[in-house]
């Protein structure tokens, strides 16, 4: 609403600062503006709104570009300036350019104001991630409060627990999810699957929540286009850019991202890190459901959603049972107990 009134107040300006010059008396405007003075009043005006429409189409605007184009230009001027006044005296020496010495300095000098220029902004535009420009000073190396940021892929969306986490206050820094995340999460959400449906409005959901949550800062990032790069290379790319650890669960980007030297959270491995320990001996009383794969197996799960497979359990499906731990298989997909059942000791 302050950026409209803002707007409204910059039209309200124009308009009257163009009205006053050109068709005002007395305000010493040149004469081909008092002889066309509907003309140069329109001119003016469209002139000034220019400036308004450039606004309005360019709506996501970034400190660091403006500043790095801002200062760039100053150093590129400054460079300029020394650098002529440093050829100054070569362009002097008769011996060299004669008497078209100044003709040489004149085109030196325009030169060196256009290059010089636009090599520094260039230079600070590609670079401004690692050496970020910020009005009023300069930021060397940034620095976030709570650390290193944490980029979230769609697994991590999709799978939920990370808000969970962030229930906990065990997470209160800056969550960035990329751009083509957000709408990869939202093409799952259109799909014409009813699973897929579900999934990705689960994505949506998520997010919303985390978002609402005060003690993070979720900020959706901006990318470069595809250029044939896969998503999981992009989110690899951004995590190098923004020193930032990739949240996921998906165990191929996870060894991907390990190969290329970029710090990965793998929620299974939060997940399994937070659950009760058990060494095989330990007495376990499940429920079995199902029987398993193997004959004579039976498959129950612990209230955090462990497998556990009972060697000769087949009978026992429907009762609780006690049980002994013989060993467990965890990696990033998940913990699973193989057990025996404790009447087999006696």
């Amino acid at each position: 609403m302050l950026l409209f009134v803002i707007r409204v107040v910059y039209i309200l300006v124009c308009t009257g600062a163009a009205a006053t010059y050109t068709l005002g008396q007395g305000t010493g405007a040149p004469k081909v503006v008092t002889d066309h003075p509907v003309t140069s009043f329109l001119v003016m005006l469209a002139i000034g709104l220019s400036a308004l429409l450039i606004d309005v189409l360019i709506p996501r605007k970034r400190v660091e570009v403006a500043s790095s184009i801002y200062i760039g230009l100053l150093i590129g001027v400054l460079l300029s300036y020394l650098f002529n006044l440093a050829l100054r005296p070569l362009f002097a020496m008769h011996e060299l350019f004669g008497s078209e010495g100044a003709a040489f300095q004149g085109g030196a000098t325009l030169l060196t104001l256009i290059i010089l220029p636009y090599l520094c902004i260039t230079f600070l535009l590609q670079t401004r991630d690692d050496f970020r420009f910020v009005i009023p000073y300069v930021e060397f190396s940034r620095e976030l409060k709570a650390g290193r940021p944490l980029i979230l892929d769609s697994s991590a969306l999709i799978d939920g627990r990370v808000a969970d986490v962030i229930d906990t206050h065990m997470i209160d820094g800056q969550l960035l999810v990329p751009q083509f995340i957000l709408q990869e999460v939202q093409d799952i959400a259109d799909s014409h699957d009813k699973v897929r449906r579900s999934r990705g409005r689960r994505g949506l959901d998520v997010l919303k929540r985390i978002q609402s949550d005060p003690k993070v800062e979720v900020r959706i990032v901006e990318s470069d286009a595809a250029n044939g790069r896969s998503v999981d290379q992009r989110l690899i790319e951004i995590s190098k850019q923004t020193n930032g650890r990739l949240v996921t669960n998906d165990l191929n980007l996870n060894k991907l991202a390990g190969v290329q030297g970029v710090p990965v959270v793998n929620l299974n491995d939060v997940s399994n890190a937070l659950k009760p320990k058990f060494i095989p001996g330990e007495h376990v009383r499940i429920r079995l459901i199902k029987e398993g794969e193997s004959p004579g197996q039976g498959v129950g799960y612990l209230d955090d959603g462990t497998m556990v497979v009972v060697e000769s359990g087949s009978t026992e499906v429907g009762n609780e049972v006690d049980t002994v731990v013989t060993s467990v298989l965890q990696n990033s997909a998940g913990r699973m107990l193989f057990c025996r059942l404790a009447l087999e000791e006696k």
